[in-house]
């Protein structure tokens, strides 16, 4: 088997691979010194970036000032991977990190890793700069190209909220509130826009001081108690509830309130690819098999149901829509979301607009407790134990064909009982391959479906993770891998353990699947759907990509017999603090809930 970068594995964290020199004593301070005096008081051990003269001044107070450290910075070679490493880093902590882009130019690289983290509603902090705003100061030709009247019109109709502060007091306030929108339910990302004037500007006295936490107050997110004596009074009298478990937090609180309540209500439950983990898929109540679409299982049971309870489920009208075939459904429905509160007339990540009889604006972890309060105990008690549900039959890794089920049991077979996080799953995933048992089990999508978003999605997750016991693992597409491969490189140089597998199909599949449709309709040569769509002649070196970045590359692994042992050995190298990528060839394919989604054509209902 093909391997490369064979070289031993630091055990070193991000914090020992740059330590500038220290300097005590300050004669002068700057208007960055603030702004970096204040990024700091956020409690954000973690700020990525790409280098730009832009911002050099904040850059010199963040190394210099605060001494590269919380927030120490993490060099990136793109600014979407910046952006998408915070993504990552907040899916597992559910807490903003921050990235900065230079100017313009940069914010416009990383604008599509900001609408994957908008539409995933996950919190990011994100600095840019602009400038200077004041013409005078300019620097001729390159400064006047990276100066825009309204830098963040390019990012405003997906991100809660950005601002240009024109002074370090109203820096300092403008960095408290993003911080404090971003993290504040319905999460999402803002961005701060720093005058490169202001940034370099010498202040003529400190500011005073102030305590950071006393403007960032936590936000009353729950549900009234008539709104929770309502809803509890409703579902006492179901005879056929079923939950739909949509976005939630990565508590372990909130998971097992879930299931207490689906245990009391004796409800089937629904769960999501498109989010993470948020219902052990193994309960006897688990309905069927998590997917990007709701499977077969998951429409009958919603079909039959009397009450359908959604926990902020993602697109709750095309999941009502595909259980009822377009006709309205004879169960009542709960929305408990706070969602509508960052819908916008530019984007359609809102998706259709569900049937709802009963709408509670609030966070779904917070009226967990209280209705399960103003349930009561049940009058015949729910199992005490959990009859998990069998694991699922995965082939024997033998046969000339490698399929994804057979990925799926050569990967099981190497990690034996170590505690998986999966921080990104391809769309060829079947839910039934591995069960989830825990909130950090499986961290969800890109959220947009920004393609080249995984691989820095995945190393920001695998950097919130390196101080657990959890071994972190990407399994992406080829397509997505080379669009995103050299965030890979910011993993290895601050030592962050990533195992990423890439399934190969040496192809954007997806589109493949479209072509076959088009085709189809128009009564044209299917065989003809792969034209301008397989990556072969040359076939690329996945492996070497990832050695390029430092990875140490395994592959490309053809047959089902090799799964296990060339799994073993990458795993065992993360475990030493390295990073892996293991090209696996897969043949093309989709579970059929997703085929038959793929194959719907515009305005035509699910069936």
């Amino acid at each position: 088997m093909n391997k490369r970068n064979d070289s031993v594995v630091s055990r070193a964290g991000p914090a020992d691979v740059e330590t500038p020199l220290k300097q005590e004593k300050f004669e002068v301070l700057f208007g960055s010194d603030v702004m970096a005096e204040t990024i700091g008081s956020l409690s954000i051990p973690y700020i990525a970036l790409n280098p730009g003269a832009s911002y050099r001044g904040l850059h010199d107070s963040l190394v210099n000032f605060l001494g590269n450290s919380a927030p120490q910075m993490l060099l990136c070679l793109h600014e979407e991977h910046a952006v998408a490493i915070a993504h990552g880093y907040a899916k597992v902590t559910g807490k903003a990190m921050a990235a900065v882009a230079h100017s313009n130019v940069g914010l416009m690289h990383a604008t599509m890793a900001v609408f994957n983290a908008w539409c995933d509603r996950m919190p990011v902090l994100l600095l840019g700069a602009t400038g200077p705003v004041d013409a005078a100061k300019r620097r001729p030709w390159i400064e006047w190209i990276h100066t825009a009247r309204d830098q963040g019109a390019l990012v405003r109709d997906y991100t809660k909220w950005d601002d240009q502060p024109a002074s370090a007091a109203a820096a300092r306030e403008a960095l408290l509130r993003a911080a404090w929108i971003a993290d504040t339910v319905p999460q999402g990302p803002v961005y701060v826009n720093l005058d490169a004037g202001l940034q370099e500007a010498v202040l003529d006295a400190p500011l005073p001081p102030i305590d950071a936490a006393r403007f960032r107050p936590q936000v009353s997110s729950g549900a009234s108690a008539e709104q929770v004596g309502d809803l509890a009074a409703l579902l006492a009298k179901a005879e056929r509830p079923v939950i739909l478990a949509g976005r939630a937090s990565r508590s372990t609180e909130a998971w097992e309130l879930r299931v207490k309540l689906a245990e009391r209500l004796q409800a089937k439950v629904v769960t999501d690819l498109k989010i993470g983990s948020t219902f052990p898929t193994d309960h006897p109540l688990h309905c069927g098999a998590p997917g990007i679409y709701v499977n077969q299982d998951g429409r009958t049971a919603l079909a039959e149901a009397d009450v359908i309870l959604s926990l902020d489920w993602v697109d709750l009208g095309g999941a009502l829509d595909s259980a009822f075939e377009g006709g309205t459904p004879g169960a009542t429905v709960v929305q408990i979301s706070l969602d509508h509160t960052v819908h916008n007339g530019w984007s359609m990540d809102h998706q259709a607009l569900p049937t709802v009889d009963m709408m509670i604006g609030a966070d779904p972890d917070q009226v967990l407790r209280p209705l399960l309060a103003a349930l009561g105990e049940a009058e015949t008690a729910a199992p005490g134990t959990r009859e998990r549900k069998p694991e699922a039959d995965l082939p024997a890794l033998s046969g000339p064909n490698l399929m994804m089920a057979h990925l799926a049991a050569g990967l099981k077979r190497a990690v034996g009982r170590r505690k998986v996080s999966f921080v990104h799953l391809p769309l060829g995933w079947d839910g039934a391959f591995w069960h989830f048992r825990h909130p950090l089990d499986f961290l969800g999508s890109d959220g947009g479906g920004g393609i080249g978003g995984g691989p820095g999605i995945a190393v920001g997750a695998a950097l919130a993770l390196r101080e657990t016991d959890r071994l972190p693992v990407c399994i992406g597409g080829d397509g997505d891998f080379l669009m995103g491969v050299t965030a890979l490189w910011t993993a290895v140089h601050y030592r962050i353990p990533l195992l990423y597998i890439v399934a190969n199909n040496q192809s954007f599949y997806n589109d493949e699947v479209h072509q076959e449709r088009v085709a189809r309709m128009r009564d044209r040569k299917v065989e003809n759907k792969w034209i301008g769509m397989r990556m072969t002649d040359p076939e690329i070196d996945i492996a070497g990509m990832g050695a390029a970045q430092g990875a140490r590359g395994f592959g490309p692994v053809k047959t089902p017999e090799d799964l296990e042992a060339v799994f073993a050995e990458a795993v065992a190298h993360v475990e030493a603090g390295g990073v892996a990528v293991v090209d696996v060839r897969t043949e093309p394919g989709y579970t059929p809930a997703m085929v038959a989604a793929l194959n719907r054509h515009a305005g035509e209902k699910a069936k």
